[in-house]
């Protein structure tokens, strides 16, 4: 067995699928009607479907996980995230770990909790 795809819920399908692109470069797989796969394993899920399946409401900024990237350029990647979406929400800006590790956290456009790293 082995992991296929990570799955996030968004409100705007199509929003969310510029951010994804814009930020990140990843690119449709396949689009079908509310389930869109993203390059590199990410699925988009409308909202409306995900509260069909569970009977419950999504709870955005939940915290309980994030997806994970890792960029060489990272201060590259901060300009570009301030000058293309410069009211995301952030739970940190670019700092320094103690292992030296530079990071940035902040939230997508629907509450998903995202990291930026450098290579450790």
């Amino acid at each position: 067995m082995r992991l296929k795809n990570i799955l996030i819920v968004v409100k705007d399908i199509e929003q969310s699928k510029k951010f994804y692109h814009d930020l990140f470069g990843l690119d449709t797989i396949l689009d079908s009607d509310g389930n869109m796969i993203l390059t590199e394993g990410l699925v988009l899920q409308d909202e409306k479907i995900w509260k069909e399946l569970l009977g419950k409401e999504i709870l955005p900024e939940s915290n309980s996980c994030e997806l994970y990237f890792e960029e060489q350029n990272i201060e590259a990647f901060a300009e570009k995230l301030e000058r293309l979406y410069p009211s995301i929400r952030y739970v940190n800006k670019l700092v320094v770990h103690s292992w030296g590790q530079k990071v940035i956290r902040f939230y997508d456009l629907d509450g998903n909790l995202i990291e930026v790293g450098t290579p450790m």
